[in-house]
């Protein structure tokens, strides 16, 4: 559960006590050793003798980790393990005793790893850049939860508790003001330090004040970035699963790999190395355990398809095997299509997800309560017989919409949804409709990846993450192109295109970024096959026809003869600049106002790729038609069209 109430307290301080208590009682046969679970990154260890094994298993724990209380009763049963194991005769008995003295001993450890962690982090928040009523319950949370991470006796419900508190009063940390933060599209990431942001397939969720964004690093990614002149379909390979914080959601903190290949998967075997496939992933917070909870797809040659839980003690530490889920009760198959986490107001997680074979169902399930190591039986909330991929979730003014792709593969589709016909999220659904905005360049050549609905002071913005498989599709630069979903004043959903823009997440408020390309579908990379009506252009007569061999070593390009395509957009006034690149024969581009005037761009034969450009085209506010023609028969081909309002 991401979100948590401050409502009732106490109902979730027992809800926790109860958990929990289950959670130290049972045997490690029955739950395994949490505490080693939450030390160890390998799989099992391979002696076979019980003692030998159990004491090799938990010999990676340190005691800065864990309370002093439930450290010093695990030392002692640990030491006297040891010493039994170095004797050369001992009897059975004597083994089988001080295994379960170790087994009750490591089950009774309190972590403290994560509750440090995040009192550490908060200790570091300044009270004058927040409004004073909401810095003092978290002033008081985080004097509670430093206090609890010190007191040698605490119990492990006391420290979820802890932690749950603390993250819910910085949740409501309300900054004074905040910053209008730039997002380009169309361009490779990097990090507050200036290194590559590897993150497909994933999600960003608040904890506390911070976002986290956790996703997949693939092999093809590096690869493509460095050369993006062709596609690495046969490096699907999975590195690791990074997680970056920001304040802002635009300035993005590399933390750690939560998950490697090394990661091991506990009573399965082996590690995330021999899977066949890693992706399509979120992360819930358990108030019950305390812990951050990482489902994600996963295929193994030993095990299946199915749904890996990875659990971690803070949102940037280690995570380790949780549970291994096969199938999902309903659904017609193991694993799942494409799947998302969505959490709801009232803090409870679910797994959105299609049928792996075929994904013509869409289910929201349940990820249970008590750990969220598991997916509850799924309900039904749509179908399409065509099938549906990158299914994800946003609620909007109580609605809840449940967006997916078309089933192309790595390529791009608009936008399908349906739409919450009652506040109950498991409820009826609408019809299927197009996500208004997404139509034009094929949701800015992405697919459906994640949603992010921030709270502002002034608004409420729901962030669209799609994600561009650019690697493994070659259709485009970048593989995160991030958009704003806002509603007009119909109540209508309507998604906004756009190469650059700026968000406050403060305030939630969002405006068009200064160089922002107002022309969709520019570099023609929308379509996956060659097309003679190109998504979100309209023919006008000749010959028209995506073409291979785009400028930049990009994949398509436009090619006109003896007619034209256009597209119509809407600009606000001021004074633009266009550019393309063109070879072949003569042609020009044409930028016609809200009041009939042409303004044309000559663009003449070139046998390579060529720069043009007009500037100082003076607009009114309004509609905008863009013309490509020719006359001639031989082809005219444009690509990386570009029209951009002037500064200074």
């Amino acid at each position: 559960m991401t979100r948590t109430s401050r409502a009732n307290p106490r109902r979730w301080r027992l809800l926790v006590a109860a958990s929990l208590f289950a959670l130290v009682a049972a045997p490690l046969s029955a739950t395994g050793s949490v505490a080693a679970a939450e030390s160890m990154a390998g799989g099992e260890a391979e002696s076979t003798d019980p003692l030998v094994a159990l004491s090799e298993e938990v010999s990676p724990h340190s005691a800065a980790d864990f309370t002093a209380g439930s450290w010093a009763s695990f030392a002692s049963a640990r030491d006297a393990a040891v010493q039994l194991i170095e004797q050369e005769e001992t009897t059975a008995a004597e083994r089988t005793e001080a295994r379960a003295a170790l087994q009750e001993a490591t089950d009774d450890l309190v972590m403290v790893r994560g509750l440090t962690t995040l009192v550490a982090d908060y200790e570091t928040r300044v009270p004058t850049d927040y409004t004073t009523a909401t810095w003092s319950p978290f002033a008081e949370a985080l004097t509670t939860a430093a206090d609890v991470a010190g007191d040698p006796s605490a119990t492990s419900s006391e420290v979820a508790a802890a932690k749950t508190d603390l993250q819910t009063a910085a949740s409501e940390l309300e900054p004074l003001q905040g910053s209008f933060e730039t997002i380009t599209n169309d361009t490779f990431w990097n990090d507050t330090d200036g290194n590559p942001i590897y993150s497909q397939g994933g999600g960003v969720f608040k904890f506390g004040d911070t976002y986290y964004w956790y996703g997949v690093h693939y092999r093809g990614a590096e690869s493509y970035r460095e050369d993006p002149s062709r596609k690495y379909d046969d490096q699907v390979s999975f590195v690791s699963i990074p997680v970056y914080s920001s304040q802002d959601l635009v300035n993005w903190t590399f933390e750690n790999d939560v998950a490697t290949t090394a990661t091991g998967l506990g009573d399965l075997g082996g590690d995330l190395g021999d899977a066949g496939w890693v992706g399509r992933l979120g992360v819930s917070y358990n108030e019950n355990t305390g812990k951050y909870v990482l489902p994600v797809q996963m295929w193994h040659p030993a095990h299946d398809h199915g749904v890996l839980f990875l659990q971690g003690d803070s949102p940037t530490g280690d995570f380790v095997f949780g549970n291994f889920q096969t199938q999902v009760q309903n659904s017609p198959t193991t694993g799942t299509g494409d799947q998302t986490v969505f959490t709801d107001e009232d803090g409870q997680d679910y797994l959105i997800f299609s049928n792996r074979e075929g994904r013509s169902r869409a289910f929201v399930s349940k990820l249970s309560a008590s750990d969220s190591l598991s997916a509850e039986p799924a309900v039904e909330v749509g179908y399409n017989a065509d099938g549906r991929e990158g299914n994800a979730m946003f609620k909007l003014d109580g609605s809840y919409y449940l967006a997916a792709s078309d089933l192309h593969g790595w390529n791009s589709s608009v936008n399908h949804v349906i739409e919450s016909t009652t506040d109950d999220i498991q409820g009826d659904y609408s019809d299927e409709y197009t996500l208004p905005g997404t139509e034009m360049d094929y949701s800015h050549v992405t697919q459906t990846g994640f949603f992010v609905t921030v709270e502002g002071t002034e608004q409420d913005t729901v962030l669209y993450a799609g994600d561009r498989w650019a690697d493994f599709a070659w259709n485009g630069i970048g593989y995160n192109q991030w958009m704003p979903i806002d509603q007009d004043e119909a109540g209508e959903l309507q998604f906004h295109s756009m190469s650059q823009w700026q968000f406050n997440a403060a305030t939630g408020q969002w405006r068009v970024g200064p160089q922002n390309n107002y022309i969709l579908n520019p570099d023609f990379q929308a379509d996956r096959i060659i097309v003679s009506d190109l998504t979100g252009w309209t023919n006008t007569g000749g010959s028209v026809t995506n073409v291979e061999g785009g400028a930049n070593a990009s994949r398509f390009a436009l090619r006109v003869s003896g007619g034209g395509t256009q597209q119509e957009i809407d600009v606000p006034e001021g004074a633009y600049a266009l550019s393309l690149s063109a070879r072949g024969e003569a042609g020009e581009v044409v930028v016609t106002d809200a009041d009939g005037n042409d303004n044309v761009l000559e663009v003449p034969s070139s046998g390579d790729w060529s720069e043009h450009e007009l500037t100082g085209i003076e607009l009114p506010a309004g509609p905008v038609t863009v013309t490509v023609r020719s006359s001639g028969s031989g082809g005219f081909t444009v690509d990386g069209l570009s029209l951009v309002q002037q500064t200074g």
